[in-house]
């Protein structure tokens, strides 16, 4: 019996499991600070096999190939630039092996991250040349095997737009997710209202839009209010960092517990989330905690800022859409005008 396609589980399951980080992980297994993480598909494959395995025994139904880097302006910083093919399709490979393996449906999405570059008008980056590098690494995935490619870690408009534009070349399903990392926007001031009205946009629909990365769960939970709001229709994906970075010991920790990882699956869950998984410091223990918590949860009503930062750690007031620099202006404004 053939298993649901990637797009039909996301329409007739309650929820999805993503996976955790890759890169904190892999630090702990021996990449060194300054290495392509990418360059393991080839160097230790059965280091990353190994991770995405216990993921998938933790219970994630989403595995991201190790593949986030994989463009050639990233590749260029490690001479790699000509590797785009070879690297992808390494990267798409070992993730099916070990889904494939698996025993019951897991989907794997190929990663997808920025170009390092910034794009026209600000920056020197072409939209026509963005989008040829990510239809190249597109291509290359597909050709390894994943069932969805997944941007992420997107922060200005211009690149998204040129990262969808460039993976629908591969005709598979797209999800795009942003980093609002800088109080409650990405690094170019996009706020997630506007993510949902870009997303809306497109001429390629993404079959599900979201949050990645960002600076902890408790304000990733906020962005996805703030989506799910903009796009009530969309299925929304919230992927947060394991609490909050800290430098312990020479080496970057992050606050967050298994019980606290459960207690945001749930949340992001009545928040409107549809896919849920970890970012940075999401350990496959960290997973599993959240699988079982979401396999005893019916959910539940859409959660209040309150209780988001009673469970989870503060929001900051950007995130919670108090703009003080922008209602003083306005308010300067008004009075100019009388």
């Amino acid at each position: 019996m053939t298993s649901p396609s990637f797009t039909e589980a996301l329409a007739t399951r309650p929820w999805l499991l993503a996976d955790g980080a890759t890169g904190t992980n892999y630090f702990q297994m021996g990449l060194e600070s300054g290495d392509a993480p990418e360059m393991w598909n080839f160097d230790h494959p059965e280091r990353v096999r190994s991770l995405h395995r216990r993921f998938i025994e933790a219970g994630a139904d989403i595995v991201l190939t190790n593949s986030f880097g994989g463009n050639r302006h990233r590749l260029k910083l490690h001479n790699a630039q000509d590797q785009v093919r070879e690297i992808n399709i390494a990267a798409a490979k070992n993730a099916r092996a070990e889904a494939d393996a698996a025993g019951r449906p897991v989907y794997v999405g190929g990663s997808v991250g920025p170009t390092g570059e910034i794009m026209e008008p600000v920056g020197a980056m072409s939209h026509e040349e963005a989008v040829k590098a990510f239809a190249e690494q597109a291509q290359a995935l597909k050709e390894g095997g994943v069932d969805v490619l997944w941007i992420e870690t997107m922060s200005s408009e211009e690149e998204l737009k040129a990262a969808v534009e460039g993976c629908a070349t591969a005709g598979l399903p797209i999800v795009t997710t942003m980093s609002f990392d800088t109080n409650g926007r990405t690094m170019m001031g996009i706020t997630p209202k506007a993510f949902g009205a870009i997303t809306s946009a497109l001429a390629t629909q993404p079959v599900a839009i979201g949050a990645n990365c960002g600076v902890g769960a408790s304000e990733l939970i906020a962005t996805v209010l703030g989506i799910s709001e903009a796009r009530p229709d969309a299925a929304v994906v919230a992927k947060g960092n394991c609490g909050i970075p800290q430098y312990v010991d020479g080496h970057i920790h992050y606050t967050g517990t298994p019980e606290l990882m459960a207690d945001y699956a749930r949340i992001a869950l009545d928040a409107g989330a549809k896919i849920i998984g970890g970012c940075c410091g999401t350990s496959p223990e960290h997973l599993a905690s959240m699988r079982k918590s979401l396999e005893t949860y019916t959910k539940g009503t859409r959660p209040s800022l309150e209780l988001v930062e009673t469970k989870l750690g503060p929001v900051s007031e950007l995130a919670k859409g108090h703009d003080a620099a922008a209602a003083g202006a306005a308010r300067r404004e008004r009075r100019r005008g009388n």
